[in-house]
């Protein structure tokens, strides 16, 4: 199992619950479990004690919560005896949830049959190919569908434990743990695993960083042309798009279409801004150029994005 997919979420709850402990309340009791107990080795090195799951005893489990391992996909065979456990007890818990690519052990357990279900963006296609009874969202931080909760890669378990603690505690104490961990931004569950920006520096162009950061400060400008970005990386117009589509594989006119569109989800989660605001100031120029970008690439308006996604009360 990877140590953060599980220490990422006990963290959360522990926090919760000295958070609770401050107003006078009970927090969570939290147990390590695994099929034969004792101490198991995490992917990082360091060892974890655990409790045997047939000795857990006293009141019912509330919430079972999942880790993945890197090589799930390889050898989900081996985790036969989990996956049995798994369906035959994991209802008995009044919520069960999985971080990364604990995913697939709920998905073969059948829990995530006819369900949507999110896991790490780089297996998410083996899990729909696998699983084709589950629908797969490449793009979710984390999913809640009715007792059973999915997150995205690693970290994103720290999201679904901060939403599982905001509903049983409330905002207050969410947002507290999020400040005692120094998470500035609780990101709700259907944003993107990962940004535009950061996804444009993980390939072979980092000769465009420097443009990449100036094109997040200049979307409203809306004369971002080829010519234009070409100048600000110093090449040539004919250069610049030929050079541009080989390292990032998009076309110039494509990227700032992508930046914008992710500038116009934040501010659509964070903002009160209305709709003909967020896309003048994201360079969208009207909310009709914008909700064609929307549909385009998320197949979703920006109202309805809005309605699904904003953290305003």
């Amino acid at each position: 199992m990877g140590l953060l997919d599980l220490s990422g979420a006990q963290t959360v709850f522990w926090a919760a619950t000295k958070a609770r402990h401050e107003r006078g309340l009970p927090g969570y009791q939290l147990q390590t479990a695994s099929l034969e107990g004792g101490l198991m080795q995490t992917v990082e090195g360091l060892a974890v004690n655990t409790t045997r799951l047939d000795q857990l005893g006293g009141a019912p489990v509330d919430t079972f919560i999942v880790p993945g391992a890197p090589d799930i996909c390889r050898t989900l065979d081996d985790y036969h005896e989990l996956v049995a456990w798994l369906r035959d007890t994991g209802h008995q818990a009044r919520r069960i949830a999985s971080v990364c690519s604990g995913a697939f052990l709920l998905a073969k357990a059948g829990l995530l049959d006819g369900r949507r279900a999110a896991t790490h963006w780089a297996m998410c296609d083996t899990l729909k190919h696998g699983f084709p009874e589950v629908e797969v969202d490449a793009d979710a931080i984390f999913i809640q569908q009715g007792t059973v909760w999915t997150s995205a890669g690693v970290s994103a378990g720290i999201d679904l434990a901060l939403a599982l603690v905001e509903a049983d505690c409330g905002r207050e104490v969410a947002m507290q743990v999020a400040k005692e961990l120094v998470v500035y931004l609780k990101r709700p569950g259907g944003q993107a695993q990962y940004s535009e920006l950061l996804q444009s520096q993980s390939h072979d162009s980092s000769v465009f960083d420097d443009l990449h950061v100036w094109l997040a400060d200049n979307l409203g400008n809306d004369k971002l042309t080829v010519e234009r970005l070409a100048e600000q990386a110093k090449m040539s117009p004919r250069n610049f798009a030929r050079v541009y589509k080989l390292k990032t594989g998009r076309t110039p006119a494509k990227a700032i279409e992508l930046f914008r569109l992710e500038a116009a989800r934040r501010m659509l989660e964070s903002s009160p801004r209305n709709i003909d605001q967020v896309a003048r100031l994201c360079g969208f120029g009207d909310e009709e150029r914008m909700r064609s970008a929307f549909q385009r690439n998320l197949s979703i308006s920006p109202r309805d994005y809005r309605s699904r996604f904003s953290r305003l009360d």
